[in-house]
């Protein structure tokens, strides 16, 4: 059984939530630079990691907010997954990426739980 006091499970669940959607982007981006041009790519790679880094932001507010250590691993595997596309290696970083996206996952399906479980979901 999860404990949680509600405001901390809304907020894990929004934060998770948003982190979530953001990392599946920036997965699909990631992907999606390695079709690009060797003219387009340097241009791609800049407004993915000015993704990426924004994303970073939004997560660690959700580590101070909630305090919820999943959340840093997932800024933990982000961080590696932007030096991999700094390298040129969208293809691991897209997996880096993944790992986020589980650790983003864990405290919003743990909130989601608790909402649940006070009928607010």
């Amino acid at each position: 059984m999860v404990t949680m006091d509600l405001p901390t499970a809304v907020k894990s669940y929004q934060f998770g939530e948003r982190a979530k959607s953001e990392l599946i982007m920036i997965a699909q981006l990631c992907l999606a630079l390695t079709g690009f041009s060797e003219q387009e790519r340097p241009g791609g790679r800049r407004m993915l990691l000015m993704m990426m880094e924004f994303t970073r932001s939004e997560i660690q507010f959700a580590v101070q907010s909630t305090g919820k250590t999943e959340f840093q691993k997932a800024i933990n595997s982000l961080n590696e997954a932007i030096s991999l596309v700094e390298s040129n290696q969208p293809e691991q970083a897209s997996q880096k990426v993944a790992a986020a996206i589980s650790a983003s996952t864990t405290p919003a399906q743990e909130a989601w739980q608790v909402l649940s479980g006070h009928g607010l979901l």
